[in-house]
């Protein structure tokens, strides 16, 4: 068969198909002796029509080739014209050479399947490679020795050294073994030669350095950076993750480093580094230029991506939000660039580390000059300017003094020869991130972080990220779920603590009482930001560390700022406020005994001899009407605001007790505002309602029962849908599965598909299996079953309802509310998950739904936007 021609040709699905199936049909034919035969199936009069119409097909295949050819100068030179194909897609080069239009394949037949980035008319590209390796599926690059010869080229070598808070070893542990050395040296050998030049980006570590200091290394390293020796770029706590991190986390731990920055040696970064992210979202440019800088680099995108900028020149360009595509500006300039495990295609000449450090003979570094600098032609032939960026190192590299003297003697003894040459065409010199832009925007005469004329413009982002193959770098999505939910609760402590904080010491200073409030909560403040800052770490958020190295938040840390500012705001008569450390006047609603357990809610144990008080805090700017459940010990439950009015009370069982009770009320809250409510244990109330509990048991253990206080309904689970309902939706359930099937607006006589079911991936038998980087299933997901059916409970009531289906490594609950207004339209899913006694298995949720999107769907980025994304399902 010729499938090549299958493969490159991709203007519609149909049409690709037909192809396939004709030589294949032709094939079956002309190896099947029998249908060969007269009196077959497929008589010779039929064989020749079948080749007439495969010819017919060839035919319009080299006139689609030809098309593609025609228009391929106008669209791949990504000129800000925006001119696009005929069929408003971006071509590409295909393995065979030829330029095809992209191509969407079907993730579950070939794993290839994504959406990497858009141009500035959002269009969609695609890129389908058949080979392997990081640079292998590169090109040879080719060049006249006299390209340079009117503009000379210039070329700048970053050293660098990129430090991971914590991956194979922890935070603390990488700064004993290697940090502090590599810091140590900088010091020492910058200073021996000005020509020298560095770049350090995690501020994480060099505070921790910073500290530990004398005031002579301090001095030296500030000197350093003031005569722009080292560069700070980023100037984050960390490099933070771009797939899994909140903006507001992003955020914050941007905003520590540069605070540091600019409070011990009054610099504020100019250009972003971002080499180790595993893909790249379209937030960080944005919030990068909103903190004042102009230029940017990256690192980890697609290999075929990479294939596809490099064959097109499109290395620079100018990275635009979806919602700045007319004004430009969101734009940021940004490049890319391949790191040194991917830097030269001879990589002999990619790290030199020859113990010779005595000057070699004429003739030996007019060759290694040579050599060296016929790579660096070659990879300036991949980008638009004459400026080249040549990187030069790698994780935790610089650790040594050695390594120091070997990298820059012999480097700058290549310069020297190259820079004295004049017939060479050549400037080569280290330099920082923000030399190399300088001399791009000075290049082409525009002023920084503005667009030089024929740099491309794109926007979207750069997920899912591989290295090769198909081995997508999409299993650190959910790689440790728990410390993912976590991170989300903490960030939410923190930005309440902050708040609350704020406006305690305000208060303070109003009433003339600073010297009562515990101001020093904010030392405690900052310790929270930069624990909540190292999590954001790439290898850890991610889940990709060490099981050692995961990090603990600090998570009392946060509790205590928030019990201090709550107890003295609520105080009408300040004068009484005493702070107590040893013993909080107040508790948090829920507790975990260790970091890496779950929360377990406060019992408010109330009894007749007087009420118990709840603080209930809104962290947001608007008024928020919302439902509050807390754990009680008695159905006898009354609910009253501070003026005295008593609020509906929801009563149901808590499962793991049959003693303690859920009291489910609602309440509305001020904004950026605190509110106290009184608890009594009254039976007077006749505002208490308790929930009607119906237990849906298989056939042989349903029988009618009471869980005491609370009675229980059982009856035997049948296949019939069964429902719940609220003031504005009614959800509908598979009586077998006890999972979520239909949901349906009051308002809207349609019932729309929304089927939940829940599927199992395998792993592959190979070397590399799914885990915390990689997912690498072995075929299509099979759905999950176990030999008992599930239990499930039905909770009906005025202010909620919802079912809960209990399986064997899950349990999920789908919950509603009687809320006025948008909120009451809202579904709450909850699934509690504990697969630990699987191996080499991983639970998915499907949604499985009637909504007609065609093959648009939509993917979060950050918490902060929403990426419009397509995939066509197509066999190949």
């Amino acid at each position: 068969m010729k499938l090549r021609k299958q493969v490159t040709v991709c203007g519609g699905a149909i049409f690709c198909v037909a192809v396939f199936s004709l030589y294949l049909m032709l094939d079956r034919v002309q190896h099947d002796p029998a249908r060969r035969q007269s009196g077959g199936n497929f008589p010779r009069s039929q064989i020749s029509v079948l080749q007439n119409r495969i010819e017919q097909l060839e035919q319009l295949l080299e006139e689609n080739h030809q098309i593609i050819s025609h228009i391929k100068d106008s669209v791949m030179e990504l000129t800000d014209t925006g001119a696009v194909s005929p069929s408003g897609h971006l071509p590409f080069r295909s393995a065979n050479g030829s330029w095809v239009l992209p191509c969407f394949v079907n993730v579950t037949e070939c794993r290839v399947c994504f959406v990497p980035y858009q141009q500035m008319n959002q269009l969609h590209l695609i890129w389908l490679s058949s080979v392997i390796g990081v640079w292998k599926q590169g090109f040879d690059i080719t060049y006249e020795p006299d390209e340079w010869d009117n503009e000379p080229l210039q070329v700048f070598v970053v050293p660098h050294s990129h430090n991971d808070p914590g991956w194979v070893k922890t935070f603390d542990k990488y700064f004993t073994d290697q940090t502090q050395h590599i810091l140590n040296n900088m010091v020492v050998k910058l200073a021996e030669d000005p020509r020298r030049k560095f770049i350090w980006s995690e501020i994480s570590f060099f505070s921790k350095w910073w500290e530990t200091a004398d005031v002579y290394k301090q001095e030296a390293m500030r000197k350093l950076i003031l005569g722009g020796q080292l560069e700070i770029v980023t100037g984050g706590w960390v490099m933070t993750d771009e797939a899994n991190a909140h903006y507001f986390a992003m955020i914050d731990q941007l905003i520590e480093g540069h605070q540091w920055l600019e409070i011990n040696l009054g610099i504020t970064p100019r250009s972003g580094w971002a080499v180790d992210p595993f893909g790249h979202s379209a937030t960080m440019p944005y919030l990068l230029k909103r903190a004042n800088l102009t230029s940017m680099l990256i690192q980890r995108i697609h290999y075929s991506i990479k294939k596809h900028f490099a064959s097109t020149r499109s290395l620079e360009f100018m990275w635009r939000q979806a919602w700045g595509e007319w004004t430009g500006a969101s734009d940021v300039f940004r490049f890319f660039f391949f790191y040194s495990d991917a830097l030269f295609q001879d990589m002999r000449t990619c790290f030199i580390t020859s113990r010779s450090l005595s000057p070699p003979p004429p003739s030996l570094s007019f060759h290694r000059a040579q050599l060296l600098l016929d790579q660096y032609r070659k990879k300036s032939k991949l980008y638009r300017s004459k400026v080249l960026l040549v990187p030069l190192g790698d994780d935790f590299r610089y650790d040594k003094a050695l390594e120091w003297d070997q990298q820059y003697i012999n480097y700058q003894k290549l310069f020297d020869y190259m820079n004295s040459h004049p017939e060479l065409h050549v400037q080569a010199q280290f330099g920082t991130l923000s030399d190399y832009f300088d001399a791009v925007y000075k290049a082409y005469g525009v002023p920084q972080g503005s667009r030089p004329g024929d740099f491309p413009v794109l926007s979207g982002d750069f997920f899912a990220y591989a290295d090769r193959e198909d081995h997508y770098w999409t299993g650190y999505f959910t790689s440790r779920p728990f410390y993912k939910s976590l991170d989300r609760v903490i960030e939410s402590h923190l930005r309440g603590a902050e708040i609350l904080y704020s406006l305690a010491v305000a208060n303070a200073r109003h009433a003339g009482m600073e010297g009562r409030y515990p101001v020093t909560d904010y030392a405690l403040l900052v310790d929270a930001r930069r624990s909540v800052g190292l999590f954001q770490h790439h290898d850890a958020i991610t889940g990709t560390a060490k099981e050692n190295v995961v990090i603990d938040y600090g998570t009392n840390i946060v509790n205590i700022v928030i019990i201090n500012a709550a107890h003295f705001l609520v105080m009408k008569n300040k004068e009484f406020y005493r702070f107590y450390q040893t013993e909080p006047f107040l508790e948090t609603d829920d507790r975990r005994a260790t970091q890496d357990s779950l929360p377990q809610r406060t019992l408010i144990e109330l009894d007749p001899s007087g009420p118990r008080y709840l603080v209930l805090f809104n962290p947001v700017e608007q008024e928020r009407l919302c439902a509050v459940t807390v754990l009680v010990n008695t159905v006898k439950v009354r609910v009253l605001t501070e003026d005295g009015q008593t609020l509906p009370v929801q009563l149901s069982a808590q499962w793991s007790s049959a003693t303690q009770m859920s009291a489910t009320f609602m309440v509305r809250l001020p904004p950026l505002g605190l509110a106290v409510f009184h608890l009594y244990d009254s039976a007077d109330s006749p505002m208490t309602i308790r929930s009607d509990t119906l237990l849906r048991m298989s056939g042989r253990g349903a029988s009618a029962r009471a869980l005491d206080p609370l009675p229980v309904r059982s009856q035997p689970a049948d296949s019939q849908t069964f429902y719940i309902s609220s003031q504005a939706l009614t959800l509908g359930f598979s009586g077998t599965t006890g999972l979520l099937e239909s949901i349906k607006r009051k308002d809207d006589p349609q019932e729309v598909k929304v089927q939940i079911q829940f599927m199992i991936y395998g792993t592959r038998p190979s070397k590399d299996k799914s885990g915390a980087y990689l997912f690498l299933p072995d075929g299509k997901p099979k759905p999950y079953n176990q030999k008992e059916p599930p239990a499930v409970r039905v909770v009906e009531g005025p202010l909620f309802s919802e079912v809960v289906a209990q399986y064997q490594h899950f349990q999920q609950t789908v919950r509603i509310h009687n809320v006025p207004g948008v909120d009451g339209l809202s579904v709450d899913i909850t699934t509690m998950v504990d697969i630990r006694d699987q191996t080499n298995k991983e639970l998915a949720m499907r949604l499985v739904t009637s909504i007609q999107s065609g093959d648009v769907f939509y993917t979060d980025l950050n918490g902060f936007q929403v990426q419009r994304a397509s995939c066509v399902d197509r066999k190949i």
